[in-house]
């Protein structure tokens, strides 16, 4: 049965579907010895996929990894950064880093730090990445000043970013510092450095800013030896069963 190209490299644990379509993009990948193009659709029991020269197939699937990381400050949410930067995967050993397909599940930005999930399940990076999706992510973010309830609720509501409002999230204070507050902000989409340019459009700079969940997956476990910066862990079955539950309802509704 033929399918794109794309989903089986994200099938395969070879990378993201987005990550695939950026290979595929630069020429990085032929079918049958032809330089293959987005959109193609191939027979995997047919056709010879390689990926820089190299034979790929099904029955060189790894397993299927899944890793919570406690991203420091200072570290790129990439495979690979052109500037030399030290990224995600330079925070694992080297049986993970080779071979493996490992890759970041989103982004936090460089200065950012906090829960990031990295995997080498293609598919379901693809669902948790996908605009639609419905998952929260928590966060500790320390801002400049002090903001009144009337701004936090305006940031509740959705502020217009880029032309667009901003879905609904919950917003909240936990501290007022002497020149400084520390918020929770609990979001269920992710544009790009969304919660710092809400921040700054509001008035209220990001001084500091540290995801502490994804779901029901968090960095710190109450009476438990939390995660350090740069340290990882494995899921535990009931995370990974609740990621794939939020795969599974995010193609009921699209």
């Amino acid at each position: 049965m033929e399918t794109r190209l794309q989903k089986i490299l994200s099938q395969w644990g070879i990378a993201s579907r987005r990550q695939a379509e950026e290979m595929i993009r630069r020429s990085r990948v032929r079918v049958n010895g032809d330089v293959a193009h987005l959109g193609q659709k191939i027979d995997p029991q047919r056709d010879i996929i390689t990926v820089d020269g190299k034979p790929v197939s099904t029955v060189e699937r790894p397993a299927l990894v899944y890793l919570l990381l406690h991203k420091p400050a200072g570290v790129v949410s990439t495979c690979y950064d052109p500037q030399n930067r030290k990224t995600v995967l330079d925070l694992l050993p080297p049986e993970l880093r080779s071979r493996q397909g490992i890759h970041p599940v989103g982004r936090l930005d460089a200065d950012s730090t906090g829960a990031l999930i990295l995997t080498n399940d293609g598919e379901l990076t693809f669902w948790l990445t996908h605009p639609r999706h419905s998952i929260s992510k928590t966060y500790r973010v320390v801002v400049k000043g002090h903001p009144p309830q009337a701004v936090l609720q305006m940031w509740s509501k959705g502020v217009m970013l880029d032309g667009r409002k901003t879905r609904a999230a919950q917003v909240k204070l936990i501290e007022r510092l002497a020149d400084s507050s520390c918020l929770e902000i609990i979001l269920k989409e992710g544009r790009n450095r969304q919660i710092r340019r809400v921040a700054q459009n509001l008035g209220y700079p990001v001084i500091k800013l540290h995801r502490t969940a994804i779901g029901l997956i968090q960095l710190q476990v109450p009476n438990h030896k939390g995660l350090r910066e740069g340290e990882y862990r494995y899921l535990k079955e009931s995370e990974i069963k609740f990621l794939q539950q939020i795969q599974v309802d995010s193609q009921f509704k699209i």
